[in-house]
């Protein structure tokens, strides 16, 4: 069991506001939805919380390296603050002449500008990305917008069966009752019967057959009627335990959805999958006309060129990024803002694999623990699905 282990290691939890997401996050495998001695349904219950771990440790994989990227970008910042004092104003010198060399070549004094200057740095800094983000953005919309349809069918399928099963259990109330007036109608026609027979000396062997057999036709159909809700009762008590399972597994879908969402309009800086369309649509456009408009070419090749043979004496590991950053380079504001920015993203990251480990994996491996030592018969069998498992995810 060594990535439960791996995946459970303790360590430091920042604390962020949560997410509201209508009870969906609210992922769970109640013992008390499956019948626990039973054994297909034991293995459904602790197969969906190994999966659920599983679910967990693949996100922590693929989050590590965005994490790593925006810590690199961290400590790239740290050392360009480290600068001695020389090279750090030859930094700014050059982050200044790059700066005019792009305004002057740039020509918006001959026409409107369609982006800001903010908005065209976002997108220069992110344009080797920027239609992987788009297509990302806009495919983690129309998954959310699925899962959502999904949920919305499953809560209706569920309701449903929960109002079908009250229904029976009451039809199964009733179908005793009427048993017992039966019963009770019949002793009361057969002492009449016996009081007219003995006490008026009338022929009631007639009414005794009548009694009888009506009595038999009346209680056939109510027990058919009974039997026949027991049995569905059955069937739906074993659609509600599904559709508690398909839930769940819905659940975590719309909780990574939704969590991947919002950390990609942190990164991108927008609110839709349509607007950065939109405004990567006018970058572009953008962009050739300021290309049009170069006239320095050589000496914003050879200033970016020394800025970069700078930082990379400094152990700066992506100096590439700070040609498309120079306003940090002269602003302090600038730089703390982009700290800001690649920490809330590294946060981000962070809240999503602490959540993963610690929330979704940590709460299916305490059921799993919870089970073993709620039912001790069981234990063998579990532990050995557990390690099946691992060696299946390994």
């Amino acid at each position: 069991m060594g990535f439960l282990k791996k995946l459970f290691r303790r360590r430091e939890v920042i604390e962020e506001p949560g997410y509201e997401l209508e009870g969906w996050d609210d992922v769970t495998y109640e013992k008390e939805d499956f019948q626990i001695d039973d054994e297909e349904e034991r293995g459904q219950y602790v197969r969906g919380c190994l999966e659920q771990i599983a679910e967990a440790s693949k996100e922590v994989e693929n989050l590590q390296f965005e994490y790593n990227m925006v810590t690199s970008y961290l400590k790239d910042m740290e050392e360009v603050e480290a600068l001695p004092d020389k090279e750090k104003a030859r930094v700014r010198e050059l982050a200044k002449k790059l700066n005019d060399l792009e305004e002057k070549q740039s020509g918006y004094q001959e026409r409107a500008k369609r982006l800001s200057d903010d908005k065209y740095r976002q997108m220069e800094r992110m344009e080797e990305v920027a239609q992987e983000g788009y297509d990302k953005l806009t495919e983690a919309e129309e998954q959310r917008d699925l899962i959502k349809r999904d949920l919305r069918r499953l809560d209706g399928e569920k309701n449903a069966y929960i109002y079908r099963r009250s229904d029976l259990q009451r039809l199964i109330g009733d179908t005793r009752t009427m048993t017992i007036i039966c019963i009770v109608a019949m002793i009361v026609c057969i002492l009449l019967l016996l009081v007219l027979q003995f006490g008026f000396q009338m022929n009631a062997k007639l009414g005794y057959l009548a009694v009888a057999a009506m009595g038999a036709v009346a209680i056939t159909l109510i027990f058919m009627k009974h039997n026949d809700a027991v049995k569905e009762l059955a069937r739906v008590e074993n659609g509600i335990g599904r559709i508690i399972k398909l839930h769940n597994a819905t659940k975590i879908r719309y909780v990574n959805n939704t969590r991947l969402l919002d950390y990609l309009y942190l990164k991108y800086n927008v609110t839709s999958a349509g607007e950065f369309g939109k405004t990567w649509q006018q970058y572009q456009e953008e962009k050739e006309e300021r290309l049009s408009f170069q006239q320095a070419e050589k000496e914003l090749d050879e200033s970016q060129k020394e800025l970069i043979r700078i930082l990379r004496k400094y152990h700066v590991e992506d100096p590439m990024i700070w040609l498309h950053q120079t306003a940090a380079l002269l602003d302090k504001k600038e730089m703390v803002e982009i700290r800001h920015n690649l920490i809330i993203r590294r946060q981000s990251l962070r809240r999503r694999m602490d959540y993963n480990k610690e929330v979704m994996a940590g709460k299916a491996q305490a059921q799993i623990k919870e089970l073993v030592e709620d039912y001790p018969e069981y234990a063998k069998e579990v532990l050995g699905a557990v390690e099946e498992f691992e060696k299946e995810f390994s």
